[in-house]
């Protein structure tokens, strides 16, 4: 049967997960995935950069790394955490299997 969590549908004959495809109906993630993406791109730039020798690009390259990166992922497990609060739960609450 098809229940209503807040103003979502949920479907519990069709998915065992009660956060199926937050990732995408949920806005408020896409910013910390875009600084995880640009931590991943910023790393091959890294690299690239310590592999031709240019120490000072490397350096600032993975100092935006390293700071995206941790951005992105506090970013996601705070708007995870902020989900889970609504719900009564906390974050490092078992769910799914």
């Amino acid at each position: 049967m098809a229940e209503t969590n807040g103003d979502l549908p949920v479907d519990d004959a069709h998915t065992n997960r009660s956060h199926v495809g937050e990732g995408i109906a949920d806005g408020r993630n896409y910013p910390g995935y875009l600084l995880i993406g640009l931590a991943l791109a910023t790393l091959g730039l890294t690299l690239v950069a310590l592999g031709y020798g240019f120490q000072g690009w490397a350096l600032i390259a993975g100092a935006v790394c390293a700071v995206s990166l941790v951005l992105g992922v506090a970013a996601v497990l705070l708007e995870r955490r902020r989900v889970k609060r609504l719900e009564g739960h906390n974050l490092t609450d078992q769910e799914g299997h």
